[in-house]
């Protein structure tokens, strides 16, 4: 999958999206980045800090899907913001930040759509 062209069809599909990044499980971005023209709420620093924490996360969830099935995306809301962890398999996550307003049904749907799309 071309992770660059998926991370710009996320930020294509809603103007309430703040970012889009595909991590792998080092936590190296892999492809994406920040809407043009929306300013990071976080220094350089603390998003590695955040970005390293959601793999944690991640590697843990992994663990628990022999009991529970897969994880398909978790959700954190904050004050200002949403973000969104979905993942891609066993080697890929991505994170999706938006506005706090944003319809948090129609950004899953369509992130959901844009993956399975890609991967043909």
């Amino acid at each position: 999958m071309d992770y660059e062209t998926f991370c710009s069809q996320i930020l294509e599909s809603n103007p309430k999206i703040r970012f889009a990044t595909v991590y792998d499980e080092w936590a190296s971005r892999i492809g994406g980045g920040i809407r043009e023209g929306v300013s990071n709420l976080l220094s350089e620093h603390k998003e590695n800090e955040l970005v390293n924490l959601s793999v944690m996360d991640w590697k843990a969830r992994k663990e628990m899907s022999k009991w529970l099935g897969k994880t398909i995306y978790t959700l954190a809301e904050y004050d200002k913001v949403k973000r969104f962890s979905f993942y891609l398999g066993d080697d890929h996550l991505l994170l999706v930040s938006t506005e706090k307003d944003a319809d948090t049904n129609l950004i899953v749907d369509k992130v959901i759509k844009l993956y399975y799309q890609n991967q043909n």
